[in-house]
């Protein structure tokens, strides 16, 4: 059973913290099943934008798993709240968190698929 989406973003924002980055949700989406969009910030103002896997994907259905949305991984912050933009537009219920770390981990560690 998956956690809520709300449980999950504040644990989220802790581990980030307890790291030394900051985080903020910039936009709270449904707090039970509402999908979850991280946006990383670098020192360079560059950022990465990863997104919940497709279902199906290893254990995408019960644990939460994320793809980076860039191919390249990081692109002008412009670029990535254009794509924000368009996800938010296309699900009401839609999350965005946002975290700033100068060198631009973004702290997903296993739950993030290459």
């Amino acid at each position: 059973m998956r956690l809520k989406s709300e449980i999950w973003v504040k644990a989220y924002l802790r581990r980030c913290t307890v790291n030394g980055a900051s985080g903020v949700v910039a936009r709270h989406g449904d707090d039970d099943a509402g999908a979850i969009f991280i946006k990383v910030l670098r020192g360079d103002s560059m950022a990465a934008v990863f997104a919940p896997a497709p279902a199906g994907l290893d254990d995408a259905d019960i644990d939460r798993r994320w793809v980076s949305r860039f191919d390249a991984g990081f692109v002008s912050e412009a670029e990535a709240e254009t794509l924000l933009k368009r996800e938010a537009n296309f699900d009401s219920d839609v999350w965005i968190v946002e975290i700033e770390d100068r060198e631009g981990r973004n702290f997903l560690g296993d739950e993030l698929m290459e």
